[in-house]
């Protein structure tokens, strides 16, 4: 099939419900002008759900369930609790809840949300979604399923709903999708790196950031340093720079007609972050870009359309009021908490929301990467934890240097000595961290395209006032490769592990210069985090045990 012919049949798919229901009033119309004795019915389309399912930002007690529809219709969830089997529990244990969501319409994309509440902890649930119409009737259902975490007492092994379920949890995380060009390309089989998380059978994926390249045009093909042509699908959406709200909206859609990416987010709830290239490469509020290839250069006009199209897009819940009606489109704040139970507290930051302008960062005076309010909730919520393991989701890395044209892109400056800059902002959570005595904290990352095992310490630091700590690094998911690149020496870092791509921009055609990490909590609390490839084959581990 030629790359004209599939995009035509994909895009005209999305649209067929909608041509439908046109042809059917057209044919109604003319013969009611010509005097027929009764006009023909209106057919209705059946509502469909052209970019599948997901689940998000599941806790011990609810969840993010989100669709998109053909056409304006309410979003229908039906939960069912199942076994480990996946059958469905009758008797004691049993459980099962449908609700109904926000209304699909125009002005969020056909995009609709449900938070679902107050759901049994520790268990596992048969997820079916659907869209009913204005006149309740119901469409494709497509069918999935998501797990809740063990309470927050739970110890051992932990009776869930009727389930004896073992204590113990494990999760992925990686970014960047589909970057520098390197679209889904059917004849290696799409986005090969989802569906090798996939077979891990995780509790839930992390996406670090990068979720889409809203900056970067995706063409049909692309001819590699060896000759190889790399064939992309393509919409029209893709072919340009984003800057309308609907060229936004179609680099997610994008990424969801990848059918590795739909049966992992239809099993797999995702905590999604957001990093620049939602946006544009390396962007900062307030600022005006320097991009021929745009006709708007103010980046915060950009950012709010890209802003709208991500969280329209992402199952991620309005945190001020978790309920059955809410529509998951929260306006003011992305930085959230996801409890885990007492194994696990998760902390998802946002990095480039209230980030300071790009200089070179060697202020002697605080700049940000945070914001002061992040600033206080990161330390109010990390102190206040009481689960064993602390994981900071930190969409930009510590102390890996990252150039920006004269500018630092980064938290660090390539300068070793004391914290200035953004630096002094970093120094000042470790230190609170420090003094309230927190223990076992881990910081996942992306952004950079490769891999790596980071370990902080004092001892070979220029800021001595905090504990050791890891951060690990994985990606990208399916982009171009880089790295690795230079480390800045003010908080003590050793690189004991980093792997990249043989060569730069490395496509993912072979599957080994893209990579994720795997988390594995097992039941007496050791966290055991593998880096490892598109094939899905372990290029690293490390077992850490928590200190008391």
């Amino acid at each position: 099939m030629t790359d004209l012919s599939r995009r035509t049949l994909v895009l005209s798919s999305l649209a067929a419900g909608a041509l439908t229901a046109v042809s059917a009033a057209g044919a109604a119309g003319p013969a009611q002008a010509a005097g027929a004795p009764s006009a023909v019915p209106l057919v209705r389309s059946r509502l469909t759900l052209p970019s599948g399912i997901q689940t998000g930002d599941a806790t011990t007690d609810s969840a993010v369930l989100w669709s998109r529809s053909s056409g304006p219709g309410r979003l229908v969830a039906t939960l069912r609790a199942v076994d480990a089997d996946g059958a469905v529990i009758s008797g004691k244990g049993a459980f099962e809840r449908t609700l109904r969501g926000s209304w699909a319409s125009a002005d969020t994309d056909f995009t609709a949300k449900i938070s679902a509440t107050q759901l049994p902890s520790g268990s596992r649930f048969a997820l079916t979604l659907q869209f009913e119409d204005e006149d309740g009737n119901l469409g494709e259902s497509v069918q999935g399923s998501f797990s809740t975490a063990a309470g927050p007492n739970a110890a051992g092994r932990t009776a869930a709903r009727g389930n004896d379920v073992p204590r113990g949890q494990s999760f992925v995380w990686t970014g960047d999708t589909a970057g520098q060009g390197w679209g889904i390309n059917e004849e290696i089989g799409g986005m090969r790196a989802y569906a090798a998380m996939h077979a891990t059978k995780p509790d839930f994926f992390i996406h670090s950031g990068d979720t889409v390249y809203a900056d970067g045009p995706i063409q049909a093909t692309v001819t590699e340093p060896d000759g190889q042509v790399w064939k992309n699908l393509v919409t029209e959406e893709v072919s340009k720079v984003a800057e309308t709200l609907n060229e936004f909206r179609g680099r997610h859609r994008y990424n969801l007609m990848d059918r590795n990416v739909r049966a992992f987010y239809a099993d797999v709830p995702v905590i999604a972050q957001w990093d620049d290239h939602e946006t544009h490469n390396n962007w900062w509020p307030g600022q005006t870009i320097d991009d021929s290839r745009y006709t708007i250069r103010d980046v915060n006009t950009l950012a709010a359309r890209g802003r709208q199209a991500w969280q329209e897009y992402q199952p991620i819940a309005d945190r001020r009021a978790l309920s059955p009606a809410t529509t998951g489109f929260e306006p003011a704040r992305i930085y959230r908490k996801i409890p885990r139970g007492a194994q696990l507290d998760l902390f998802a930051l946002d990095m480039r929301s209230f980030k300071g302008e790009n200089t070179p960062g060697l202020e002697a005076t605080e700049t940000h990467i945070l914001g002061e309010e992040q600033v206080q909730w990161l330390i109010r919520e990390v102190s206040a934890s009481k689960a064993t393991w602390k994981v900071i989701l930190n969409d930009l890395p510590l102390g890996i240097v990252v150039p920006d044209a004269k500018g630092q892109e980064s938290i660090s400056n390539r300068n070793d000595g004391a914290p200035l800059g953004r630096e002094l902002e970093l120094a000042r959570v470790l230190k609170a961290f420090k003094d309230a005595g927190v223990k076992n904290i881990v910081w996942l990352t992306a952004d950079v395209h490769y891999c790596a095992a980071h370990h902080y310490s004092p001892e070979r630091a220029a800021f001595h006032d905090f504990d050791p700590f890891w951060e690990f690094v994985a990606g990208p998911v399916n982009a171009g490769s880089f790295g690795p690149n230079a480390m800045d020496l003010t908080f003590g870092p050793t690189v004991e592990f980093a792997k990249a791509g043989i060569r730069v921009n490395q496509s993912p055609r072979d599957g080994k210069s893209q990579f994720f990490g795997h988390v594995e909590i097992d039941g007496g609390d050791a966290f055991t985090v593998s880096l490892r490839n598109a094939l899905g084959e372990t290029v690293y581990s490390k077992t850490l045990t928590p200190v008391s």
